[in-house]
């Protein structure tokens, strides 16, 4: 598959850190309730930590308690879906569609959210620009 953004796996070592590397780049997962966006409620746009890329509004997170950044759904076309049956399991992984890299999965079980979908995505795959220094912290 053809990315905009296209990096050798040494260019990708050089610019992220082992941790994102792991998960970015090799499908790994951080532990549940470790990643720093957890539970943030800053307004803004989060981006993909290995492009920049813009993934996701804040106005669409959720709090679903499973222990990662959940939203019910990506900005359009940002995101790749593939099918995933690693770890004896059905479900579908989403990557950036800018660059690949390994975000999370997205299950149908985001039950009271507009799209009924929840995007389980690692906090250490994205950065969140805020909308502005001085904005309300969004309440949910």
């Amino acid at each position: 598959m053809g990315y905009e953004v296209e990096k050798s796996d040494e260019e990708w070592r050089q610019t992220l850190t082992p941790e994102e590397y792991a998960v970015l780049r090799q499908a790994g997962t951080e532990r549940a309730f470790t990643g720093k966006f957890t539970d943030t409620e800053t307004v803004g746009v989060y981006r993909c930590k290995a492009c920049q890329s813009k993934l996701f509004e804040s106005d669409t997170k959720f709090h679903s308690g499973c222990g990662w950044p959940s939203f019910y759904q990506p900005i359009t076309d940002t995101i790749d879906y593939i099918e995933d049956s690693s770890h004896g399991m059905k479900r579908v992984e989403v990557r950036c569609a800018n660059c690949g890299s390994h975000l999370g999965h997205v299950f149908p079980d985001g039950y009271g959210t507009p799209t009924g979908d929840r995007y389980c995505i690692n906090s250490i795959s994205l950065t969140l620009e805020p909308a502005d220094e001085g904005a309300p912290v969004e309440k949910g």
